[in-house]
């Protein structure tokens, strides 16, 4: 198995650089391929500040990737579950903290939206400091 970097995947969408986005093709080809969810979170971050992605564009490229029968990720279930919330118009990185945190009593934060966003959504309550 075979970990790569946010530049390895922002290529595969993007092709911005045709010789780097062939090697990161290639690389799919040849070995399972383990996608950190740190990378993951990373990826939606380049992807919509540096590329101008929209969330719909993110979520159909990041789809895409998980369904390649060699690509691992640390917690499947966790990351469908991330991009159902931000498909739901939950910041990506505020749904992922959330669902890492769902064996936790709450998760307190600054961000009043986050709290808005987070009603209903897994076990862990969601209170403004």
């Amino acid at each position: 198995m075979t970990g790569v970097d946010t530049n390895i995947i922002v290529r595969l969408p993007t092709g911005d650089d045709p010789l780097q986005a062939a090697k990161a093709h290639s690389i799919f080809n040849k070995d399972d391929i383990f996608i950190p969810e740190t990378v993951i979170l990373e990826t939606e971050l380049v992807l919509r500040h540096a590329y101008g992605f929209r969330p719909e564009a993110i979520h159909e490229a990041l789809t895409r990737l998980f369904g390649l029968p060699n690509v691992v990720l640390p917690h499947p279930h966790r990351m469908l579950t991330t991009l159902q919330w931000y498909m739901d118009g939950m910041d990506f990185a505020d749904a992922l903290h959330l669902l890492a945190s769902q064996e936790c009593r709450m998760f307190l934060t600054l961000d009043r939206r986050l709290v808005q966003k987070a009603k209903g959504r897994g076990t862990c309550r969601v209170k403004e400091l």
